[in-house]
């Protein structure tokens, strides 16, 4: 899940920590879609899926759909964020951003590493300013930008 702190990247690349990620929604939307109403055919249930986690979490039915497919769609943090609050388990969406960012500024400390030295590590496109304006929340991020950011932090902290 999203909010809870990584120490290891099992071997995972940039995109194979976004996968995982994919998956975990997936598995959200699946499970809410399986508390509502039972439908009468698969691609119908599969709908009232999407439609049940597009209306519980705010975020647009089209990047739900394209989760519930398999897709990689772009989606931000706060609406990441906001599906996976939808699992029974989960913290409400702010405390799931706020846990997330909060995870990589400590693995930053004890990875002794600095805004710089990430933004020369990060697979992205992004300067040592805008990576630090994500960290402090002052500027939204995407799934993407926040994998990119999360995978050379844990892969220096131990």
């Amino acid at each position: 899940m999203i909010h809870e702190q990584r120490t290891d990247l099992d071997g995972l690349s940039p995109a194979g920590l976004r996968e995982e990620y994919d998956a975990d929604l997936r598995a959200v939307i699946d499970d809410r879609g399986a508390e509502a109403q039972n439908a009468s055919s698969p691609a119908s249930q599969a709908r009232q899926d999407v439609d049940a986690v597009a209306e519980e979490s705010g975020v647009d039915r089209e990047v739900v759909a394209a989760l519930a497919d398999g897709e990689s769609p772009e989606i931000s943090m706060a609406d990441a964020a906001a599906i996976q609050a939808l699992d029974d388990d989960a913290p409400d969406a702010d405390t799931i951003v706020e846990m997330a960012w909060e995870h990589l500024l400590l693995g930053m400390s004890s990875a002794v590493l600095d805004v710089e030295t990430l933004a020369s590590e990060v697979d992205a496109e992004l300067s040592a300013k805008e990576i630090q304006q994500k960290l402090e929340r002052r500027a939204s991020a995407t799934l993407d930008e926040f994998v990119a950011i999360e995978h050379p932090i844990v892969d220096r902290q131990y």
